[in-house]
């Protein structure tokens, strides 16, 4: 448990130290952001701050980070700093940066701010990457709620049911303006996800000493043998610092009402 608490305020600390030294860095200020610029009604819409950022929670924190922390834990207690460390020096500016970079840019992609920065060639990298890289994480993001809500309910609500389900509400998602779906369902979901993780560290505290976490320790515990090096970095990439996020963050520059 005393690795747990320690995670949170190293947690805390880098946000109050190192997130003040990366904003210092990018400077933001009163500019105008896409949400009041352009306004479309569609994509560029502006948003309640608490909405944006549990929007932003529920992009970077679905079922990846939490399946890669599971799997990552079979390492033993060397994952947490690997998480907390990795998410405040890599993920947590990787993604404030990659949006506020969008946020000046119009709400741009992260192929087109590629273009815009390393040319042409540089934008159809990063546009195939992206296709491709957002096939498979929507596979993903497809199949694993299916298969979890299919434990959960009845026999005839089986996985190919809620697959159909995500894929339409995807489609929906798509091509509803943001602030008619996302926008509704997402901050509901993103006060569950904190919900649920409050309850999970509630149940490891009052339970009597029947769940513990272990103390941090560099030991490889992997049961199989396999090396910590680079096998944890990559389990556990959605969990400290991923690519895939950097996509989803120009989504919430467009709704912004200010930098700040």
């Amino acid at each position: 448990m005393i690795s747990l608490l320690i995670s949170f305020a190293v947690l805390i600390i880098g946000y109050l130290i190192y997130g003040k030294v990366t904003e210092k860095i990018f400077a933001p200020d009163d500019r105008l952001t896409p949400a009041i610029a352009i306004n479309d009604g569609v994509d560029c819409v502006p948003m309640k701050t608490w909405k944006a950022f549990l929007v932003q929670l529920l992009n970077i924190a679905g079922t990846g980070p939490i399946f890669g922390a599971l799997m990552g834990a079979v390492f033993g207690p060397v994952v947490f700093l690997w998480i907390v460390f990795g998410s405040i020096l890599g993920g947590a500016v990787h993604d404030y940066m990659s949006g506020m970079i969008s946020s000046r840019h119009e709400g741009a992609s992260i192929a087109e701010l590629s273009g815009t920065y390393l040319g042409k060639v540089a934008k159809w990298i990063m546009r195939v990457f992206s296709v491709v890289l957002l096939v498979l994480c929507g596979t993903v993001f497809v199949t694993s709620p299916a298969g979890l809500l299919d434990r959960l309910t009845p026999d005839w609500m089986n996985g190919t049911f809620w697959a159909v389900v995500i894929l339409v509400y995807y489609l929906l998602a798509t091509l509803l303006p943001i602030d008619k779906l996302i926008g509704k369902l997402y901050p509901i979901f993103g006060v569950l996800l904190i919900v649920m993780a409050a309850a999970v560290i509630g149940g490891i505290i009052f339970s009597g000493g029947k769940y513990t976490i272990p103390e941090i320790s560099l030991q490889n515990l992997h049961p199989d043998g396999t090396p910590i090096w680079p096998y944890m970095f990559i389990t556990v990439a959605c969990g400290a610092v991923s690519g895939f996020h950097a996509t989803q963050s120009p989504m919430i520059a467009k709704c912004i009402k200010s930098e700040k």
